[in-house]
């Protein structure tokens, strides 16, 4: 963006036609969130069943916390909090704002109930849909993305976070009634690899819409030649790494790796059960039988880098992805879609699944690009200070809103980390 005393209408990322009102997109935004409830039990809505994970009602709250928080309280003359508790109990990280409660006990409260936190969140969306209504300065339009695209993070979150929850559960329930989804291909389509010249690329977000500040600067990075596979890898392909011990084989993983294979006692990708010799996964909608041409999700860095050596193959460096990913379109299996589980490759030709489906671990840890700056003020908390045991992953989920994600966008999280939609495509040298 680049005006001063921006008007209420903007132009979002994944917004390719007119130019679209901002309150309107706001409240489709926050609308969004809610739907993603709406089969919840009040029950539902407070699991938390490991510390990485939120309850739902925290997340509905804390995404009102933040237009609160850092808009309405910052840019609205004589605005008076909901609750000015709030400001502390619904904050995720930011030390600039105060204490918190500890992130792994957010199951424990149960006041506010879920009625106070839907009252919270009418509160600031009618504070909200009128300070958009005015001409508001450039700061405050910059935060109004940022809360937009923050959640739409937590809508992703919401979805694996209650995924995790109802699967901690011995009758394994599902998220919501049977829905009728796509007919997915039979098999899986033939893996091709897909070559790419050594050049100097030009890597990183450039432009005047919405980004995170971790995608910025853009800058050139020099790539040797590289092969690209053209799909994920499948549920049969790592199958047959299972089949062949590679979860018993300490040569194929990293020292750490190998201490969380036998820590955890991993025997297979998170939510995979065997009953009577056959393979089950849990899913958004219950038990199902693993489908073998289906990408293969919930695996750690770990478990995707051992993979890839079992394969005799590498994951890709994230510029390597990115440089794949800008020759094609963004469109796949997104949270619109509402499938909530990643399906299988249908296309032989080109690059496919790049977008959506599975967040695809790269070899790349996450740090800042050359030139990084944190955006100004108790945002910048937002994504630089997690420069550190991070590994990048890119290209969205099942879970993604489509809107949400772009060739640029860096996804990070700890190498052990499993329980999001992530899954593996193969990378090797020409």
């Amino acid at each position: 963006m680049h005006s001063t005393g921006a008007s209420r209408d903007v132009l979002l990322v994944g917004m390719t036609s007119a130019r679209v009102p901002l309150a309107e997109e706001y409240l489709a935004v926050r609308q969004t969130s809610l739907h993603l409830c709406a089969g919840f039990t009040v029950e539902d809505h407070c699991l938390q069943a490991m510390a990485d994970a939120s309850p739902a009602k925290w997340h509905l709250a804390h995404t009102t916390w933040f237009f609160e928080t850092f808009l309405l309280s910052n840019f609205t003359e004589g605005y008076h909090p909901f609750h000015p508790a709030f400001r502390s109990l619904f904050n995720s990280y930011y030390n600039a704002v105060g204490e918190r409660p500890l992130r792994a006990l957010r199951h424990v409260l149960s006041r506010p109930g879920l009625e106070e936190v839907h009252a919270y969140r009418d509160y600031v969306d009618e504070a909200m849909v009128h300070f958009l209504s005015q001409d508001i300065p450039q700061a405050a339009l910059d935060l109004v993305l940022l809360g937009i695209n923050h959640e739409q993070q937590h809508q992703e979150l919401i979805i694996t976070d209650v995924k995790n929850g109802l699967a901690a559960s011995p009758l394994r329930p599902a998220y919501r009634t049977s829905v009728h989804l796509d007919p997915q291909p039979a098999s899986v389509v033939d893996l091709a690899w897909r070559s790419f010249e050594p050049c100097i690329y030009g890597l990183g977000f450039e432009g005047e819409d919405f980004a995170f500040d971790n995608e910025r600067p853009r800058h050139q990075v020099y790539l040797d030649a590289f092969r690209l596979a053209s799909r994920l890898v499948s549920n049969g392909e790592y199958l047959e790494f299972m089949h062949d011990g590679g979860y018993s084989n300490a040569s194929l993983w990293f020292s750490d790796g190998w201490d969380c294979v036998r820590n955890n006692q991993w025997s297979a990708p998170q939510y995979w059960e065997q009953h009577d010799g056959e393979w089950w996964h849990y899913t958004i909608d219950g038990m199902k039988p693993v489908d073998s041409a289906q990408p293969v999700c919930h695996v750690s860095y770990y478990e995707a880098d051992a993979y890839a050596r079992w394969a005799g193959a590498r994951l890709p460096a994230e510029f390597e992805w990115e440089v794949a990913a800008q020759s094609c379109p963004v469109t796949g299996n997104f949270l619109e879609s509402g499938d909530l589980h990643p399906r299988t490759a249908s296309d032989a030709a080109g690059l496919s699944q790049m977008y959506g489906d599975v967040w695809e671990w790269t070899a790349s840890p996450y740090v800042a690009y050359p030139g990084f700056k944190p955006a100004a003020g108790t945002v910048g908390e937002y994504n630089g200070k997690f420069m550190c045991n991070q590994m990048v992953l890119r290209g969205g989920s099942c879970a993604t809103p489509q809107s949400h994600i772009r060739a640029t966008y860096r996804n990070f999280f700890p190498p052990h980390a499993r329980w999001q939609f992530m899954g593996v495509r193969l990378a090797n040298g020409n």
